[in-house]
């Protein structure tokens, strides 16, 4: 079983640039589709960005679309998400999770998904 730990957040000011890493141990990171979620006070969960298990196709929220990248490098156990002009409204625990899947698909429900990591705390504001 693939364990996934989050890392990258921070404080920054609107208009700066954050990566985010997600990285993998304790299995075969190729087996799994990946997807970033995150969570504001007092709402709920909402899906970001996710790739399939080669990288071959990608989905965005469509207020990160152009601004945020998600890649992954299975050699390394890692995905990541390039995060750019961050606004306020990015505020919130990011996290990654991970899908056992056959297919080289993508998935944008959060409850497609089986296992989360911890999460990252990221903060907009100046």
């Amino acid at each position: 079983q693939v364990q996934l730990v989050e890392s990258g957040g921070g404080l920054v000011q609107p208009g700066d640039s954050l990566r985010l890493t997600c990285e993998g141990s304790g299995g075969a990171f190729s087996n799994y589709a990946i997807g970033w979620f995150r969570q504001a006070p007092g709402k709920e969960r909402e899906f970001v960005a996710a790739t399939s298990r080669t990288d071959y196709i990608r989905d965005y929220k469509d207020s990160a679309r152009g601004r945020f990248t998600i890649s992954r490098d299975n050699a390394k156990n890692t995905v990541y998400l390039q995060m750019n002009s961050l606004q306020p409204d990015d505020t919130a625990v990011y996290y990654c999770a991970r899908l056992y899947t056959y297919t080289d698909l993508y998935y944008t429900r959060s409850e497609q998904y089986d296992y989360w990591g911890q999460g990252t705390q990221v903060t907009v504001s100046s």
